[in-house]
């Protein structure tokens, strides 16, 4: 394969962002931004880790990675602007497939108006595709992990365990529990960024966000430890799919708390906003449900509490571990 012709095949002729100068076809891209913040994230995803062509076509696996970067600018309250491709590959991958790959990737950057703007192409013996995402948030806008106070309304978008619940009927002999699982195996391949749920807070002082990658149990852990605070989940309030009905309770309780890569977002705002939180998923079609609270404990901060069936109990951090 001819490492330029297949950098032209991918090159974009028309830029979507106005800030953008140059992009691929120079030694770095350049774009100027003026009136806003940038923020900036980097994923590595690595065949048989992070994906694998048993459970996802190349197009899959584009869409799904980029995915994964524009929930972190989803997180931060930021738009997705540009992104960079680095990859590593193999030789059993054809052109065909890595086109492929790209054209999933081109399909959900379309959605958000985001340019490829360069990145790099080598071999190696297994494929490791690794994105740097760049998107920009008014100035003082952004959202931290660290923010939340004694008294907030802890909340989530959308369903949670649906994507572990995808991946479980991808790799079982038993994918016919009903008649029609593609809305679970969909959410699983082609997840959907928060980010129009997350650019409507933007009128609010403050507001707490984490993106859900790893499962509940993690996430909420990490907002916890960053604001030195105690958070309490209430398992009956989190939200959950009809679908999911399908499978046995302890099954619907590993994904809900500890299935990965949903891409929904926590987060948490104080009382008195919280009637803004519902507007802003009214007016963006997103399902919002409160699931919890924060609060100050002097001896219990960083903990995140379960309260299940009328009882409080430690719950650990467990989440997903990559092997999709």
């Amino acid at each position: 394969m001819d490492e330029f012709k297949f950098i032209d095949s991918i090159k974009q002729n028309t830029y979507k962002q106005p800030s953008l100068l140059k992009g691929i076809g120079d030694d770095a891209a350049v774009f100027r931004q003026n009136y806003q913040d940038v923020v900036t994230a980097v994923d590595t995803f690595v065949e048989n880790v992070h994906f694998s062509r048993k459970t996802m076509d190349p197009y899959h696996i584009g869409y799904r990675v980029l995915a994964a970067n524009i929930s972190d600018m989803a997180a931060m309250g930021a738009t997705p602007a540009y992104y960079m491709i680095s990859i590593v590959i193999p030789e059993n991958w054809s052109e065909s497939e890595l086109q492929q790959i790209y054209q999933g990737m081109d399909r959900i950057a379309s959605t958000y108006k985001m340019d490829l703007i360069g990145g790099d192409t080598v071999g190696g013996s297994e494929l490791v595709v690794s994105i740097t995402i760049i998107g920009f948030v008014d100035k003082q806008k952004a959202r931290y992990r660290s923010t939340m106070q004694d008294g907030d309304v802890l909340f989530v978008t959308g369903t949670l365990g649906d994507a572990a619940a995808g991946l479980h009927l991808l790799t079982s002999d038993k994918n016919d529990l009903v008649q029609d699982n593609n809305y679970l195996i969909d959410r699983h391949r082609l997840p959907t960024p928060r980010v129009a749920f997350a650019q409507a807070l933007s009128t609010l002082e403050r507001v707490t966000l984490n993106d859900i990658s790893d499962g509940i149990a993690n996430e909420a852990s990490e907002l916890a430890t960053a604001s030195n605070l105690t958070v309490q989940l209430y398992y009956e309030k989190l939200p959950k799919h009809p679908k999911l009905k399908q499978f046995s309770s302890e099954q619907q309780r590993a994904f809900q708390l500890f299935g990965g890569e949903d891409f929904e977002l926590v987060g948490s705002v104080p009382q008195k906003d919280w009637d803004s939180v519902l507007q802003a998923a009214k007016k963006t079609a997103v399902k919002i449900s409160e699931i919890g609270n924060v609060l100050y404990e002097p001896n219990g901060s960083n903990n995140v509490f379960l309260i299940e069936n009328g009882k409080k109990h430690v719950l650990e951090k467990g989440g997903y571990t990559h092997r999709s």
